[in-house]
């Protein structure tokens, strides 16, 4: 079975030789380096031999329409404008993933990393301004959501149809117990949100729904829950939720991950043994259809690539296992 082939097949809930693997970390978060760029993905997928790469927004988490810093007061977002499909901010990440693309050719599955309407908003501006004006005139800033939202299809759109990616990994963010209800987030950002979700979704059928954790802040996922992607990814230990146990709450779709992300998890700082046992745990618990292990969210750039082999390997006994168990049951 191909890599792509592996993961298509767990993308669809079809049975696999193994389960796929995948991990990934950022490689310079405030800059593009162009050729430099393409180039770590490609080393990082080689030498960890994934059966998948994401190709990371590195050097693009700063929305840069030149309309923000026109923003004085709320009601200024409704003068927000789409930047367009030849912004050099949407052109220069097309060509990022088209070069991923062409490196690997077809021999495995290319995702590009794509924030929401919101989060983009954030990155651009602040967390005090966004919250501050979103409570002082939620229609402004909804607006404004909207608009991010158009940039971000012209993005998916060059990312998928000309640079030829099998989809997108699309990142949630911002259903923070602290910050929204579930009704509320509901309202104010779901239509947006979703808006981006459901055209990726015309483009392409293999799609990934990230549930970010990223600042440790439990969020109300329950929000997130009935978002149309073929494949679901969350922070397993933020949100305390299993690996088996979320793959029932998102319906049996394909499911991604199992492994906490940060320094404090097993992948980062167990041994090897340790690390063997809580791959098997997951496929003991989880089952071997319809999963990818991979993390809970990026992982530490510093991180010994060996680390990926012994999650690798510990899949392939599994599997091997398993196999056996089925020869002897059929005697």
């Amino acid at each position: 079975m191909t890599k792509k082939e592996r993961v298509l097949h767990a993308f669809h809930n079809e049975p696999v030789d193994r389960v796929p693997i995948a991990f990934w970390y950022h490689f310079s978060p405030d800059d593009d380096f162009g050729q430099e760029t393409i180039d770590e993905h490609l080393r990082l997928y080689r030498e960890a031999d994934f059966d998948l790469i994401k190709v990371m927004c590195d050097g693009y988490f700063n929305y840069p329409n030149p309309g923000i810093a026109q923003i004085k007061n709320p009601e200024d977002w409704f003068n927000l404008k789409p930047m367009g499909a030849d912004h050099p901010y949407i052109r220069k990440q097309i060509a990022r993933v088209k070069g991923v693309v062409e490196a690997v050719k077809d021999e495995c599955c290319v995702f590009y990393n794509v924030f929401c309407p919101m989060s983009l908003m954030r990155f651009g501006t602040s967390e005090e301004l966004l919250m501050s004006h979103l409570k002082a005139n939620p229609e402004a800033v909804c607006h404004a959501f909207e608009v991010i939202g158009e940039d971000i299809r012209s993005l998916i759109k060059g990312v998928i149809e000309e640079a030829g990616c099998t989809g997108i990994y699309y990142c949630v963010q911002n259903a923070e117990e602290f910050r929204f209800t579930a009704e509320e987030y509901k309202k104010i950002v779901t239509p947006a949100e979703l808006a981006v979700l459901e055209y990726a979704n015309t483009l392409s059928d293999n799609n990934i729904l990230h549930c970010c954790g990223w600042a440790g802040d439990k969020n109300r996922i329950e929000v997130w829950k009935d978002y149309p992607a073929r494949t679901v990814n969350w922070a397993v230990y933020v949100e305390d939720l299993s690996l088996k146990d979320g793959k029932n709450y998102f319906g049996g779709r394909c499911v991604l991950g199992g492994f906490d992300n940060r320094k404090m998890g097993v992948l980062y700082s167990g041994s090897k043994q340790a690390v063997k046992n809580e791959t098997k745990r997951l496929l003991e618990e989880t089952g071997t259809v319809g999963v990818i292990l991979g993390g809970d969210c990026t992982v530490p750039s510093d991180i010994d690539h060996e680390r990926f082999s012994w999650v690798r390997e510990a899949a392939d006994e599994f599997m091997g296992l398993l196999i056996d168990k089925s020869i002897r049951a059929g005697r």
